[in-house]
């Protein structure tokens, strides 16, 4: 009976944190956001790796993740940032509440970060040259709105 009262008690806190989390403002939008910057990271690990001479150019696996790349900046993520989804709102945001403050220039850095992507797309495949050139503004692009948006990382 113990072993029994043991296991439901466990059981019974396991699923108290799951929900707690689950119910945190806008999880299921910020798991989704975080889920597709986790998903440009992987491209731009592809790519940067390249750039830097720390994984062998291949034009094909270049392009691929530049175009992955695009699709993943193409989607509409506006319905993923609802005002109130901050750090202060929810520890498990990175994102800064001066996003939603008015004049942040949050618009402005998404379009730059879609042109960054825009030129690494035609250029990913060409040659190392090009995707080096290419790489540079997209690094600016990531920087643009996580420098002054994100909270710090060590």
């Amino acid at each position: 009976m113990k072993k029994f009262v043991a296991g439901l008690t466990v059981a019974t806190i396991a699923f108290a944190s799951v929900a707690t989390a689950q119910d945190a403002p806008f999880a299921r939008e910020i798991k989704a956001r975080q889920g597709i910057m986790t998903y440009r990271a992987i491209q731009l690990g592809v790519l940067g790796g390249m750039a830097k001479g720390e994984i062998e150019y291949d034009a094909e696996a270049a392009q691929k993740a530049a175009d992955n790349l695009m699709v993943s900046v193409s989607i509409d993520t506006s319905m993923l940032w609802p005002m109130g989804s901050d750090n202060s709102a929810n520890p498990a945001s990175t994102a800064l509440a001066k996003i939603w403050e008015e004049g942040s220039g949050i618009g402005d850095k998404g379009k730059a970060m879609a042109e960054a992507a825009t030129a690494m797309q035609a250029a990913a495949g060409t040659g190392l040259d090009g995707l080096k050139t290419a790489m540079g503004p997209v690094g600016e692009a990531c920087g643009g709105c996580h420098k002054p948006f994100r909270v710090p990382t060590n």
